[in-house]
């Protein structure tokens, strides 16, 4: 049984729609994740068994369970969409952690909803696999995120470009509060509906409130701070969102949504992985620019309730607005710093000097910083570095000026910021090909590999390899 313990449902009728999941046809349980069972209460052994697969696959509602469709609006590469709100999932409802924090679980590609618009709601098995391996991969990784609890392959073909089999992923979440959930009342200009929003985000994910300010300028305030630390954690690992939409910016701080994500092989700034990112607007650079025009957003939401008088709350959530880029730019670099193990005197120039020498030799991002970890401990000759450039007088230059740098005291930690194995878009992209024949072989191993990033496992080296020419994957997909 899932010990359900709900707080979402309980709020105005407007915040949701009531739907039931769509039953998939003929399920098969491909993986749970027992370590995360445990954590919220719930028996691994219940969730493999009959009556747990009948929950996961949507063919059964257990006690407790109040399922339904969350409501939000959202800016979707620029453009706003008043109503857009779960058209492909449904929350089952939520449950207390080990540390009695509430946490949802939600069906994804559970079938349609009224917000589904001219779709059928389900998903397809590919999304379900990457979504699976990138959620518990970053978690590893020590990044915020949502959890996967399970997967699973619903029994029936899709139709979309081509007939394609269908998958139901179990999200775990801190909640699925986004930017676009505020946008949603402001929208319809519910100054109600905004208030008990905010007071409900506050209550659930920043307890330590400030008496001092009110609720809109303390919940602004603290989302901020946590996506200002959250983006610099996904720049320092190489990771792209590709679709940082107000609705896809989670409230919480957690990443959420791994559609068309990806780690990058060759470091560049510029990065694109998303087919339908024509413009860049998601680059790997883009990011910290794009999370503070989101959350721009969230302070015009939020300006009804921050002060009556507009000017004034205009002021204030300026104000607020403002020290995103300080708060970024202090994460940003201290990561930096830590990943090259540079002294704390070190210039910020140095680390987008290093960065720029990179992209021009077009030097693998995760590949380097492994083997700069292992260099500074003296496990390598300098050869291994700089055989990743295409230019290896550029390479020695660059290694001259680093260890004008160093701080001996950091190399140790190296080990802890800098991974072995991250997930890579070709292994990726076998695991699902593999899914797709009814081979779980690739999805397993690299799940069970990716669990401890930062530990070297002599049986997965060959997991560390960049990909060959014909191996690259240059475009990732949504999965809508």
């Amino acid at each position: 049984m899932i010990p359900f313990s709900n707080t979402y449902s309980k709020l105005p009728a407007r915040f949701y729609e009531r739907v039931n999941p769509t039953p998939a046809p003929n399920p098969t349980l491909i993986e749970v994740n027992d370590e995360l069972a445990l954590e919220l209460g719930i028996d691994p052994a219940w969730l493999r068994s009959e009556e747990g697969l009948a929950v996961l696959s949507g063919q059964q509602i257990t006690d407790g369970s109040e399922p339904l469709a969350q409501a939000y609006s959202g800016h979707q590469f620029g453009g706003f969409s008043p109503q857009l709100g779960d058209g492909r999932a449904c929350l089952l409802g939520e449950v207390l952690d080990e540390s009695k924090q509430h946490k949802d679980i939600q069906l994804k590609g559970s079938g349609r909803t009224p917000f589904s618009r001219n779709g059928d709601g389900k998903s397809a098995l590919g999304p379900v696999i990457r979504e699976y391996l990138m959620s518990e991969a970053m978690y590893a990784l020590g990044v915020p995120t949502t959890r996967a609890l399970a997967a699973v392959r619903s029994g029936e073909n899709l139709i979309r470009e081509k007939p394609i089999a269908g998958g139901i992923f179990t999200r775990v979440a801190s909640s699925h509060l986004r930017i676009g959930t505020f946008q949603y009342f402001a929208a319809r200009k519910d100054t109600e509906g905004l208030t008990t929003l905010t007071e409900y985000a506050l209550q659930r994910h920043f307890q330590s409130k400030d008496n001092s300010k009110n609720s809109a300028v303390t919940l602004l305030e603290n989302v901020i701070s946590v996506q200002a630390s959250l983006v610099a954690q996904w720049m320092g690992l190489g990771f792209i969102h590709g679709v940082m939409n107000t609705d896809n910016c989670s409230i919480s701080g957690e990443t959420i949504d791994y559609g068309p994500c990806a780690f990058m092989d060759n470091f560049h700034p510029g990065c694109v992985f998303s087919a339908i990112d024509r413009d860049a607007r998601y680059a790997w650079g883009n990011q910290a620019p794009i999370a503070h025009w989101n959350l721009t957003r969230l302070a015009e939401a939020l300006l009804p309730i921050i002060d009556p008088d507009e000017t004034l709350a205009t002021e204030i959530a300026e104000k607020s607005l403002d020290t995103f880029s300080k708060q970024f730019i202090a994460h940003y670099n201290g990561l930096y710093k830590a990943k090259f193990a540079l002294r704390a005197e070190t210039p910020a120039e140095f680390i987008q000097e290093s960065l720029s020498v990179l992209a021009d030799q077009q030097v693998d991002y995760t590949l380097f910083f492994r083997k700069l970890t292992q260099l500074a401990s003296q496990e390598i000759e300098p050869s291994e570095l700089t055989d990743l450039y295409l230019d290896a007088e550029a390479a020695k230059h660059w290694l001259s000026q680093w260890k004008l740098h160093i701080d001996a005291d950091k190399i140790p930690a190296m080990r802890e910021i800098n991974p072995v194995l991250i997930p890579r878009n070709h292994q990726i992209e076998a695991a699902i090909q593999g899914a797709y024949q009814g081979d779980y072989s690739l999805f397993q191993r690299l799940h069970k590999a990716w669990k401890t990033p930062f530990t070297e496992n002599p049986s997965d080296q060959d997991l560390e390899t960049p990909p060959l020419e014909n191996e690259r994957v240059t475009q990732t997909f949504c999965g809508t």
